[in-house]
């Protein structure tokens, strides 16, 4: 397949399917609009990354745009439709037992990690591009289950509620327990992925040891982005809640 072909890739319904429904839950569920753009911009990005060439290159001919897709699917699109979620409808979503139970801190951040570090692991990592079916539509799946998990307690505040001070703790713990894994991938001194030994060629002049290099130099970079700009939004808060406390008020 040419490496500008579409792939109209069945997965990109995943994101239709969200869109139409979050769009419909607006009117017992209202959501300001900043909600509404983010929701709806996880969703997009659903589209993009399964139906464009992304996914073509991806899935073929280049580890790196497949690193980075991952990386889309279990950090980016998660953080974006947790955020997008109203408290009403989140709270009512967290009635369900089992989203109660891996939303929780000590179980959501395991699953998240567990799952990044499984599917990297090149025996499985190589069959799902192999498979290209059932077992690719499983791990990006897993992904996005265990990203949404994880960055629920950060922006919602049901089932559980955190403090500021412990959601800056958390991220920042997040970012610490996935951030090696880019590293590894940028240091290992030969290529691991059998999958894209047979690329039909190497895009760009991309060598396949460079190409799994700039795929983890990629991920350990924007993960240090995005993570580093949620702990801040949350330490900055948890700072400006303890001045407060700590600002005498003034006799009445």
């Amino acid at each position: 397949m040419s490496p500008g072909a579409w792939s109209w890739n069945a997965e990109a319904l995943v994101g239709v399917v969200l869109a139409v429904a979050y769009l419909a839950s607006l009117r017992r569920w209202p959501a300001g609009p900043w909600r509404a753009l983010s929701f709806l911009a996880g969703c997009l990005l659903v589209v993009v990354v399964f139906v464009t060439p992304w996914d073509t290159v991806a899935v073929e001919y280049l580890l790196w745009l497949h690193l980075l897709q991952n990386v889309v699917l279990a950090e980016w699109v998660p953080l974006l439709l947790v955020l997008g979620l109203a408290p009403s409808l989140a709270a009512r979503i967290a009635q369900v037992p089992a989203i109660r139970a891996v939303t929780h801190p000590f179980v959501a951040l395991p699953l998240w990690i567990g799952a990044y570090a499984l599917w990297h692991v090149p025996a499985p990592y190589d069959a799902a591009l192999r498979d290209g079916g059932l077992l690719l539509a499983l791990e990006h799946l897993t992904y996005l289950v265990t990203g949404l998990a994880m960055w629920w307690c950060v922006w919602q505040d049901e089932p559980h509620r955190l403090g500021s001070g412990p959601r800056a703790a958390y991220v920042f713990a997040g970012f610490v327990l996935s951030a090696p894994l880019g590293l590894v991938l940028a240091l290992v001194p030969e290529p691991i992925y059998e999958a894209y030994a047979d690329a039909p060629e190497r895009l760009w002049g991309i060598g396949r040891l460079a190409d799994q290099q700039l795929g983890g130099i990629s991920m350990a970079s924007e993960q240090a982005v995005v993570f580093f700009a949620v702990f801040a939004y949350w330490f900055l808060r948890f700072l400006a809640e303890q001045e407060q406390l700590e600002t005498p008020r003034p006799p009445s």
